[in-house]
């Protein structure tokens, strides 16, 4: 097939009219198929007028996604991989501007604090926020000089004294009650500038959670031949995805906000049960598939959620995790849990296992340990999340482990033989988990396992297949 650029195949709407009233940190993969796949959609029904996205890449490396996009009218392909191997592909031309900020910090500012910048988005990832990860608290030395929230600090700053009304700034990553850890990361740069810009900040700017789900593999030159090969598309940036997309927002904007909800974007007063679902039986079960999955010596997420027993695990891992969230009107808890299972089992998706653990002593903790605590509150063993912790520990020993707390935990898990549960008590990963004898026996039996027969042994003992 012959392939002719994704700039022939423009959007069915008029790009000049969304101008730009939304700023973007931190644009990735999940950014370019979420957020503005959304706002895309919304601008073909001629409802986005004044809303165009400006992204704004944090790093260095997000100049070369710049150029790519640039010499492409900021278009990009978002390609849907379905289970059967259709694709169904839209131009999204949502982003009206790319900035990246360590080439163009004024510049970035100064959009900030154009008073037609009324809505602020951030994915700068779950370690990006300035706080404690254990308690939630502010803490000054996580907070980079001239970083992200520096910046947003500064933008405050510049908006209030020209007299504007602040921005609303929505938290779109992974991580429990994210508008809570925005305002929080915000308030406490500020606090330590200006006691009374803070207070304005306080008093003024709006920090709504969200919950956002779509799974978002990395671009490599594979997609890009794929989106040629297959769609006769020359994109240098495509970004495949699934056909699944969620995102669910508490509805608190006071200077005003796209009518997204036309699009299918959830607009509630609590987004806390929903997010208490995503991160503990979606994310949790991408850490048992993930760790699993490297022990079994796989590579993708199809791959192992193929092998009988490990979705018959996965099964019994969400039926352990479920009676810890909160019975939420229209909807099906064990359904949701199994509809993510689905999800991670599309051959076409083609998400790696690696990528899943990637950092695991960051997302561990908000994932797994949280249903682990609520279950042990009530009394109720743990077999599953101790099983997933125990092929963690077993994978920590390996050389090729990306993770912060790599060492840490390296040295912890060769001193099981001798001191048996002192992976869990890694304090600064685990808390206080490693106190409690209950999770350490489960915890040391799935070990006992891994050592003697793998793995498959593990599988064997916890899943009847």
């Amino acid at each position: 097939m012959t392939a002719t650029d994704i700039t022939a195949h423009p959007p069915r709407y008029d790009r000049v009219r969304l101008g730009a009233g939304w700023v973007h940190l931190g644009p990735g993969n999940f950014h370019r198929a979420h957020q503005a796949w959304y706002l895309d959609r919304l601008a073909e029904l001629g409802q986005a007028d004044g809303w165009g996205v400006v992204d704004v890449g944090l790093r260095p490396a997000d100049a070369e996604v710049r150029d790519r996009l640039a010499a492409q009218d900021l278009l990009h392909s978002v390609v849907e991989r379905h289970p059967d191997g259709r694709l169904t592909r839209r131009t999204v031309g949502a982003v009206t501007g790319f900035l990246v900020l360590p080439e163009d910090l004024a510049a970035v500012r100064s959009r900030l604090a154009d008073p037609a910048t009324r809505l602020v988005t951030l994915t700068v990832t779950e370690g990006g926020y300035p706080v404690d990860r254990t308690t939630g608290d502010f803490v000054p030395s996580l907070a980079e000089p001239g970083g992200t929230f520096d910046l947003l600090v500064d933008a405050l700053a510049d908006r209030r004294a020209a007299g504007l009304l602040p921005f609303t700034l929505l938290s779109c990553d992974n991580i429990p009650a994210n508008g809570v850890v925005a305002r929080r990361s915000v308030l406490g740069v500020a606090a330590g500038r200006d006691a009374g810009l803070a207070r304005w900040i306080e008093q003024n700017v709006a920090f709504p959670s969200s919950m956002v789900d779509r799974i978002t593999p990395a671009t490599t030159d594979t997609e890009r031949e794929l989106v040629r090969r297959e769609l006769g598309i020359e994109d240098r940036w495509p970004v495949t995805c699934e056909p699944f997309a969620q995102w669910i927002v508490e509805d608190r904007f006071p200077t005003g906000r796209p009518a997204l909800e036309a699009v299918g974007v959830e607009f509630v007063a609590d987004v806390e049960p929903y997010e208490a679902h995503k991160l503990r039986l979606l994310n949790g079960t991408h850490q048992a598939v993930g760790h699993l999955g490297m022990l079994l010596g796989l590579t993708t997420v199809d791959e192992a959620v193929a092998h009988p027993r490990v979705r018959e695990f996965l099964t019994g891992y969400v039926a352990e995790a479920a009676p810890t969230l909160p019975v939420t009107p229209g909807l099906d808890t064990l359904g949701y849990g199994r509809s993510a299972i689905e999800r991670f089992a599309n051959p076409q998706v083609r998400d790696t296992v690696r990528r899943l653990v990637t950092d695991a002593s960051d997302r561990v903790p908000r994932f797994v340990l949280g249903a682990v605590a609520d279950n042990r509150r009530a009394g109720r063993p743990v077999p599953f999340a101790a099983a997933v912790l125990a092929c963690w520990a077993q994978r920590s020993l390996g050389a090729d482990v990306a993770d912060p707390f790599a060492e840490v935990l390296r040295d912890a898990a060769r001193r099981e033989d001798q001191q048996p549960g002192a992976f869990l008590r890694v304090r600064e990963v685990f808390g206080d988990l490693g106190q409690d004898e209950g999770v350490v026996a489960e915890f040391r039996l799935a070990r006992e396992d891994l050592v003697a027969g793998g793995p498959e042994r593990l599988l064997a003992r916890l899943t009847s297949g």
